[in-house]
């Protein structure tokens, strides 16, 4: 496992989707407010961190591999935070493109006594223009031309910066390229990542993405749902997030469940990343897919002990992954 994770630091990985500031305030609440019936929080801190796509990257730069994120922000002050907050992480804005017609997409959790109590999300989720797909993709297919890219992950969660139009034109560039992809898909563009080596979703986005209802309990269902993606999507390999019962990971190599580590959960919040994030490195590197699904699944358990949204720790996931194989 060693000689794996030493691997990491050779890769380059190419994150496109939808990135997003995270802000967290985080206080006591001591009363309830005179004004109706909900708490009032006193807040000790305030902090803002990269989210979405943007805490893949940090989980894949956390992972000791180098990401390039390719996105679009706002051109706002939430905008110019953002790329502060990401030249504080030593990653490049190059590939952040600067629209006018929409804002950053900042999430504000509100977090009392380490609980978080409500959330609050100001964002356009509407597709970017076709002009503006455009200027995202030419910098994407720029970056790919320029640089060794080992893996390309689309980071979905339905604000639009993904079209149907983008996906299909870098899939189709990748192959070219012979560069491997890997999908977190969200809701809209489900069934567009057409040909991609590795679909993740989690179980309630496959039922609703494939419109089926799918019983755990009852053998046979998931791996069914499953085989009918790979069909309808043409994908390589489908790894299916479930969430206290670990991740189904399927392939021509064969499938198999492998079940969660017991965890003190505290936030399941950007679990999801760190799953995406350390699967690609492992098939970059060149890790068999159940290895790989193994590892993941390790991964997204250990970020669930922290609360809020933090990339994977190297050290700890390594150990871990170490006397899981040894």
């Amino acid at each position: 496992m060693k000689k794996l994770f030493q691997q990491f630091s050779n890769l380059n990985i190419l994150v496109i989707g939808d990135v997003m500031m995270d802000s967290y305030l985080w206080g006591n609440v001591d009363r309830i407010s005179p004004e109706a019936p909900v708490p009032v929080i006193s807040v000790q801190r305030k902090e803002n961190r990269l989210g979405g796509a943007a805490n893949v990257a940090l989980n894949i730069q956390a992972l000791g591999a180098n990401p390039i994120i390719c996105a679009v922000i706002g051109n706002d002050i939430e905008g110019d935070e953002f790329i502060r907050l990401m030249e504080a992480q030593k990653l490049s804005s190059d590939g952040l493109l600067k629209l006018g017609s929409r804002p950053t997409t900042v999430k504000t959790r509100v977090i009392g006594h380490h609980q978080q109590m409500l959330r609050i999300d100001a964002e356009v989720d509407r597709d970017i223009s076709d002009a503006e797909t455009k200027d995202l993709l030419s910098r994407i297919l720029l970056i790919i031309d320029e640089k060794k890219i080992d893996a390309i992950i689309f980071e979905d969660y339905d604000k639009g910066a993904i079209t149907e139009f983008l996906i299909s034109e870098v899939v189709t560039k990748a192959k070219q390229k012979s560069i491997i992809t890997v999908v977190d898909p969200k809701k809209r563009n489900f069934l567009s990542y057409k040909g991609v080596t590795l679909f993740k979703p989690n179980l309630k986005e496959l039922r609703e993405g494939l419109k089926v209802d799918i019983n755990l309990k009852n053998p046979g269902e998931l791996e069914s749902a499953v085989a009918k993606l790979q069909q309808v999507l043409n994908a390589e390999k489908v790894m299916v997030t479930l969430s206290e019962h670990g991740v189904f990971m399927q392939s021509s190599g064969g499938h198999q469940i492998i079940p969660a580590h017991i965890r003190n959960i505290a936030d399941v919040s950007g679990a999801g990343d760190t799953v995406i994030s350390t699967a690609a490195l492992c098939l970059a590197a060149g890790l068999d897919d159940i290895k790989t699904a193994a590892i993941a699944n390790l991964a997204g358990g250990l970020v669930c002990e922290h609360v809020g949204v933090v990339p994977i720790d190297l050290e700890q996931l390594s150990k871990e992954a170490n006397s899981l194989f040894d």
